[in-house]
């Protein structure tokens, strides 16, 4: 049985949620009325995944997060809005050790709720699966078995780095593109993609593309917040841009990102998404379309955590086309499903833990 903690302030979101695990029938489920009582529940029932709403009365969805990764650390999958607010606050909890999140429906609940319940189910299931990282609030856990914790802020302000990667004309990013960088990532992906990305240089000669499955909404929060930890431009591909070198395209969520050609030189675009890629932006999609029009001698790909398979055979073929991979390591992987798949293909040059991946692609393209 899988021990599952439903926490919402809405007694008829309980009621719903909770109506979808008992007919799985392999779920022991407790409900909390608010952050409070999700905490204690997490002390005293053990639960093996804990769902949050963000906003509930007497602690909120965030500080009660906040206080379960470092008192009782587990999986968390947050219940968040499809608003830049909602968005904000779901990579704010990924970065205090969320697992994953789901979206409410847009319209009524109670009509819409069973076309999020596929979705809903199997990213629980993977999160009770998950791991959590040994380092993940290592200082704060330690901090609070010494008594000294505090809680996190809901929102770290984010510093613009001092030295900031300059605007390029589309005459000079054109020219001097000697290959791509594709990051592909999914299920606890953002703060994986924060990690290799906070730690490349600022006068990167690479372009970075990367394919992280978020919703539309999120994709221009996410992009605007790697925008503000390092030295590269980060950006959220809305329309068709010249690569330039030190400049990371996030692509577009619930779109595609595409590299295409163009007399003045190659570009970066949005493109609708196909029916024969079911995840978006879908990483397959990217890759095959940087092999199309860049030699595979000058791609780089990197496959981070995430559950499923995209990305994994248009990777294994860069590789096979003497290209270069990188899959992250199970041991640091939340879920090992993409960077897994990648290996099982044999589509993996190196398989590294999370904080040598920056490393490893500097040395690939020098």
């Amino acid at each position: 049985m899988i021990k599952l903690l439903i926490a919402d302030d809405s007694a008829l979101m309980r009621k719903l949620l909770g109506d979808i695990f008992v007919a799985e029938g392999d779920f022991d489920i407790r409900f909390a009325r608010n952050g409070k009582e999700a905490l204690d529940l997490a002390k005293s029932f053990q639960p093996d995944v804990v769902t949050l709403d963000v906003h509930m009365p007497e602690m909120n969805g965030l500080d009660c997060l906040n206080r379960i990764m470092i008192e009782s650390p587990r999986p968390v999958v947050m219940v968040s809005s499809l608003t830049d607010d909602g968005a904000q606050e779901t990579l704010r909890a990924l970065d205090l050790g969320a697992i994953d999140f789901v979206t409410k429906p847009a319209g009524p609940v109670s009509l819409e709720i069973d076309t999020m319940r596929p979705l809903l189910v199997e990213t629980i299931r993977t999160a009770a699966r998950a791991k959590l990282r040994k380092s993940l609030r290592l200082r704060d856990r330690v901090r609070h078995r010494m008594g000294q914790a505090k809680p996190a802020p809901r929102s770290a302000p984010i510093q613009p780095a001092p030295r900031r990667a300059p605007e390029a004309s589309p005459a000079e990013a054109a020219d001097h593109i000697p290959g791509l960088i594709l990051i592909g990532a999914s299920t606890g992906g953002p703060p994986a993609v924060e990690a290799v990305i906070s730690k490349l240089p600022r006068d990167l000669a690479w372009p970075v593309l990367v394919a992280q499955h978020l919703p539309a909404s999120f994709t221009g929060a996410f992009a605007r917040r790697l925008d503000g930890l390092g030295g590269l431009r980060v950006v959220e591909v809305v329309q068709p841009t010249p690569l330039a070198a030190m400049h990371v395209y996030i692509g577009r969520g619930d779109a595609d990102i595409l590299v295409a050609p163009r007399p003045s030189g190659p570009i970066v675009l949005s493109a609708p998404p196909a029916a024969e890629y079911p995840w978006h932006p879908s990483v397959e999609r990217m890759v095959r379309s940087a092999l199309a029009h860049f030699p595979a001698a000058g791609l780089v790909g990197v496959m981070l955590t995430g559950m499923g398979s995209d990305g994994a055979p248009a990777m294994t073929r860069l590789k096979q086309d003497g290209g270069r991979t990188i899959a992250e390591a199970e041991s640091s992987a939340v879920v090992w499903g993409m960077p897994g798949e990648l290996v099982k293909h044999g589509g993996a040059d190196m398989v590294l833990p999370l904080g040598q991946i920056a490393s490893a692609i500097l040395e690939m393209i020098n």
